[in-house]
């Protein structure tokens, strides 16, 4: 396959890997060839539903995904997924002068207005959004913020929703509202992820640096 996959770790139980730009996580639509869930076919193959995937990110999302690889270790992830005890924590570029920390606290649910997206509607699922402000940055005299957030739960397009509803979509991200004229995917990568071991019953925590074409994206901004 065409892109790279890197493994952060791996044991008898389950592997951590780096998922690129570009890649779909689980084969949803039959014919869709390059997945994550192909790639573990090829190189990690076992007989576990979505071979052993517990969550997903977006295709143009890069970073931490979790794989199971027995059935007593899937079981065990789904299970701290539901009850909220796995960290997830990413990197986004948005435009606006956001505050330096917050918390969203809205529901999200499928739009009605439009094919693939997802809106704050007041009859959707629970979703809370924690962000801390890294950075703030400024490029053609418009005003940018590098904030790291907090994923408290899992809602399809969840950080891209809520950032969009306040005003500060996310660079890239055109589907809801964020400028696309240099970066064509969302600026937003994966890098924390804090899982319990199904063995040990401890805490493990990986970490993913941000992605190149990300990095590279960055550097065409000026730091305030």
């Amino acid at each position: 396959m065409d892109k790279k996959v890197k493994i952060v770790f791996e044991n008898n139980e389950f592997l951590v890997v780096d998922k690129p730009t570009g890649m779909t996580t689980t084969k949803e639509k039959k014919n869709e060839i390059g997945t994550l869930e192909d790639w573990l076919r090829e190189c990690k193959q076992n007989d576990l539903p979505r071979n052993g995937i517990v969550h997903r990110l977006d295709k143009g999302t890069s970073g931490l995904v979790l794989i199971a690889k027995t059935n007593m270790s899937l079981v065990f992830f789904k299970q701290q997924f539901k009850n909220r005890l796995v960290g997830k924590k990413y990197y986004c570029l948005v435009g606006g002068d956001t505050s330096m920390n917050g918390s969203i606290d809205w529901p999200i649910e499928r739009s009605k207005f439009g094919f693939g997206k997802f809106g704050v509607n007041v009859d959707g699922k629970t979703a809370l959004t924690e962000f801390t402000l890294i950075d703030r940055y400024v490029r053609n005299n418009k005003k940018y913020s590098l904030l790291d957030v907090n994923l408290k739960t899992g809602r399809t397009h969840q950080i891209r929703v809520h950032m969009s509803y306040l005003r500060w979509p996310l660079v890239g991200d055109g589907l809801y509202g964020g400028e696309v004229d240099i970066l064509k995917r969302p600026f937003l990568h994966s890098h924390e992820l804090s899982i319990g071991d199904p063995t040990s019953r401890g805490r493990l925590e990986f970490r993913s640096p941000l992605a190149e074409d990300l990095k590279q994206h960055l550097r065409l901004y000026e730091k305030q």
